[in-house]
């Protein structure tokens, strides 16, 4: 009765303390990885559609053309390396352009980016990194 008791203790224990998005076969591990989730694609049933989606109509809306001291639209191209922090917010590592006015509206766009349910791997929050190529 005793070593049913202990049996059943430890099973329960085991159980107990196992992690969502892990599963263990044989002597490997593997921990599944999502993507943070944009506000509004929580229902959604393709969240990483949705996240394009949302992320291109941001864009859209939220974009500042300049103009240099002719008047005339800055033209060129941005790549924004940036990532979403274990708190869904959005963190700019670095921004690549040739044009400094560019440089600041890119980082600007993406700092303005509302926050969002953190991306998780193995359960737990996890910052995930994104590189997003803008032309102006």
């Amino acid at each position: 009765m005793k070593k049913l008791l202990i049996i059943a203790l430890m099973l329960t224990g085991m159980t107990s303390f196992a992690q969502d998005d892990v599963e263990v076969k044989g002597n490997k591990v593997t921990m599944k990885e999502t993507a943070p989730v944009w506000q509004g694609c929580e229902d959604s049933a393709d969240k990483k559609a949705c996240f394009n989606k949302m992320l291109s109509k941001h864009i859209k809306e939220n974009i500042k053309y300049s103009k240099n001291e002719k008047g005339e639209y800055i033209r060129g191209k941005a790549t924004v390396s940036m990532e979403v922090n274990e708190e869904g917010k959005v963190v700019v590592n670095s921004v690549e352009s040739k044009s400094p006015v560019l440089k600041k509206e890119a980082q600007r766009l993406m700092e303005s980016i509302p926050p969002m349910t953190p991306g998780k791997l193995g359960g737990k929050a996890k910052a995930i990194k994104y590189t997003i190529p803008l032309t102006f």
